[in-house]
């Protein structure tokens, strides 16, 4: 027995002088922000504030997620929901788009934005920007600021993550960097820092059963359904029109499925599954023929990878598959629209957890099916003349992104990995049917998800399910909880992107400015926490909820 007890001490003693190494060779600070997102940027400048020292880490080479990566056409569901740092960024929109020097490709009086959240006359802030506008605020919002930003560094999701007694001391990067605190946050779209350290997540959608939800799970045959008195229209949207023919020769099953469809039906409806929505890039498009780069056919261009545009096309589609909103100079945030378009619908399954070797292949896969699309709408001759002539006017833009393609790097995570801690977000709450008693932020967008799978239905022709469009009446708390790990796994780690949420709840909380405004709680509330040497799970929400309002967070 004294044998045994004195090797567990050493064994612990050495565990110690190891960790200690670690720390010593770690920079220190207050708080270590893991992903460089609108979330991440935002939970720095308000450590800042605070007069903490904090350390930015991205992964990549850009700052701002999606927010600078082109995604300016605000999701918002309701403007008055938004306070704090995120509210400080859209006025400081107005403010830039104000200098008649922000102008080059267009006259600002010629500015007409468009798409669902539009600028209104008297407004403080604006919504609609281009990437390189929301890039330079953001430095210029950093640069006031006493705040440390890293550059392309990756986290070792191996064994980066130095945990003791269910607290970080540190994160090492795949460079052997490392970098101890206090108290982290993972801001990152994918949770790798959270899933590294250990916390309970999960990828996919929930059956309606588990949480009391009637939008989750597999959508096939809810064409239309009742919420609460209101038209949610789930798989009628952007799907395929009737009668098309999912077979590399029409009528053929021996031939085989054409490609992204899969094998079998999409399940039964309700029921969960581990596959995740269709990502896409948010294309920066332009018609000014100085700033224009035409779009190319792509190296390895398959034809049959877009016959399903083809026969949807020659079946009777008549619009042009994309959202096309307008941007200051004469640019877009162009999104997916249709039953066949820019979401690569299926392609994304293993992304979540998949190592960054492989998600860059995921990214570059989605590009080549992007751009190849583009171009048969811009060129093919079998689309309609009228959509060649509209397409072809169009291109990447040739000053927004580092590559001189034109598109950009940030793909548009719409869901990866979700935290399950003690309390989660659900239907229930977007609906006010349950309030969260600490709130953090506000989501007032709608239920949204979009296509997940592509299959063929029991007529034999080709349909899209996951989509769902479900009204938010008003917006509604998110709790400080779903921040927040469980007690006995971490307690000084904050998770505003990655939340506790299921599927279809985090479709209405996934909006840039709502991240934004999670990123600035969760600042505030492990600065509080560290203050006091309590963990985050035992900070009073009382005591949080007057710090928060006195940064003009928005909270009812």
């Amino acid at each position: 027995m004294k044998r045994c007890i004195l090797h567990t001490a050493v064994l612990l003693m050495l565990t110690w002088q190891c960790i200690s190494y670690n720390d010593l060779k770690a920079q220190s600070y207050d708080l270590v922000i893991y992903g460089g997102t609108s979330a991440g940027v935002s939970a720095a400048i308000q450590a800042s504030r605070m007069n903490k020292k904090v350390v930015l880490i991205e992964p990549y080479q850009r700052l701002g997620g999606l927010t600078t990566g082109g995604l300016g056409q605000t999701d918002i569901g309701n403007k008055q929901a938004i306070g704090g740092i995120a509210r400080e960024f859209y006025q400081n929109i107005k403010v830039h788009y104000q200098n008649p020097e922000s102008w080059k490709w267009q006259e600002r009086k010629d500015y007409r934005d468009g798409g669902q959240t539009r600028t209104e006359d008297g407004e403080d802030a604006m919504w609609t920007f281009e990437p390189s506008a929301a890039l330079k605020i953001l430095h210029d919002m950093i640069a006031k600021e006493k705040i440390e930003v890293v550059y392309n560094e990756k986290l070792d999701r191996k064994s980066g993550v130095s945990v003791l007694a269910n607290r970080i001391q540190s994160i090492t990067m795949e460079s052997g960097k490392s970098y101890s605190g206090k108290m982290f946050m993972d801001a990152t779209y994918e949770g790798d820092l959270m899933a590294t350290a250990g916390v309970s997540y999960t990828v996919g959608r929930e059956s309606n059963d588990q949480y009391g939800e009637s939008v989750n799970g597999v959508q096939a045959n809810r064409w239309s359904i009742t919420l609460k008195g209101r038209a949610s229209l789930n798989a009628f949207n952007h799907n395929f029109v009737d009668r098309v023919d999912p077979y590399v020769v029409k009528g053929d099953k021996s031939s085989g499925l054409l490609p992204y469809i899969v094998e079998g039906g999409p399940g039964i409806d309700g029921t969960g599954d581990n596959k995740v929505q269709a990502y896409c890039f948010r294309m920066c498009l332009t018609d000014h023929p100085d700033n224009r780069n035409p779009f190319q056919k792509p190296v390895g261009y398959n034809e049959l990878n877009y016959e399903l545009l083809f026969r949807n096309y020659e079946a009777g589609e008549t619009e042009v598959p994309w959202i096309n909103s307008s941007m200051p100079n004469r640019k877009t945030d162009t999104n997916n629209k249709q039953g066949f378009s820019t979401d690569f619908i299926g392609q994304n399954y293993d992304y979540p957890e998949a190592s960054y070797e492989e998600r860059e292949r995921i990214i570059e896969a989605h590009r080549q099916y992007q751009k190849g699309l583009m171009w048969s709408l811009a060129y093919h001759p079998r689309m309609p003349e009228k959509i060649r002539n509209e397409v072809s006017r169009w291109g990447t833009c040739k000053d927004e992104f580092d590559r001189e393609d034109g598109w950009q790097a940030q793909l548009y995570i719409r869901e990866a990995r979700r935290m399950v801690s003690d309390y989660v977000m659900t239907q229930r709450h977007c609906e006010l049917l349950e309030t969260a008693p600490d709130a953090v932020g506000l989501g007032a967008y709608g239920m949204d998800s979009h296509h997940i799978q592509r299959y063929v239905d029991h007529n034999g022709y080709v349909q899209n399910e996951g989509n769902v469009q479900a009204r938010v009446e008003r917006p509604y708390a998110i709790s400080y909880q779903s921040i927040i790990p469980k007690k006995e796994e971490i307690v000084n780690l904050t998770v505003p992107i990655c939340l506790s949420a299921t599927h279809i709840a985090f479709g209405s909380i996934r909006m840039e400015p709502v991240f934004m405004v999670l990123g600035q709680s969760a600042a505030i509330a492990s600065i509080l926490a560290m203050d006091q040497n309590l963990s985050l799970q035992d900070l009073p929400y009382e005591q949080l909820k007057v710090v928060l309002l006195e940064n003009k967070q928005v909270l009812k």
